[in-house]
This record gives C-alpha cells, structure tokens and sequence, in this order.
C-alpha cells in the first residue's frame, strides 16, 4: 500500500480554512464528529467519487478510485473542516511514517489556529 498525498485535497482543505469553513474543536471531538460509514456513502452518492476523494490527503493509487480504500486521512465532516480531524490525521500519519501527510496536517493545522 503506497499512501501519497492527496494534493487536490490539499488545496480544497487550504481554500476552506481561508473561508473560514473550520470547526475549531479538540482533538478528543473526532470520534464523535468524523462521518460515519453512511454518512460516507450518502455522500458520494450526491457527489461522486471525486468530491469523496477532496475530503482525504491520503490516497493510494494502486486501489480503484471508486472503492472507499483507496483514501485515508480525512479532515473534515464534508461540510467544514474539523480541527479534530487534522489533529488526530497528524498524530496517525506520524505513527506510520506517512511524513509527507503529516508535515501538509501540521501546516493546515496552522492555518487553523492563525485564524
């Protein structure tokens, strides 16, 4: 499994952060608000693969883009970006050595709390 940055995920999460779309929860918060496996496909059914694919900076390239394993590391509840989400993406890319995904949390973390 090769986990590579999502860089369209990355400048939607950026250009979200700038508008102010943020929910500046803690970190313990995700559990509760990370969407939950029908949120997931509700969603994907109303917008499609691509919109799904915008919400996670982690995608594998070798699975079917149109199977949910093909993303990790989501930030967001697909309305707004969770402070939550970005933290614990950052603590869980760190652990299994995903440096580039943690280092792009830690700046959008950053962004968060410049605001």
């Amino acid at each position: 499994m090769a986990i590579e940055l999502n860089q369209p995920a990355l400048r939607h999460a950026r250009a979200l952060i700038r508008d102010g779309k943020v929910v500046r929860d803690e970190r313990d918060d995700w559990s509760e608000a990370a969407p939950s496996a029908a949120d997931e496909n509700a969603f994907i059914e109303k917008e499609g693969w691509t919109e799904y694919a915008h919400w996670h900076l982690g995608i594998d390239k070798s699975q079917n883009r149109e199977t949910k394993g093909a993303y990790s590391f989501p930030f967001g509840d697909f309305r707004k970006v969770r402070r939550s989400g970005v933290i614990s993406g950052e603590s869980r890319a760190g652990q299994y050595d995903h440096d580039e995904i943690r280092d792009a949390l830690k700046g959008l973390l950053e962004l968060i709390d410049a605001g």
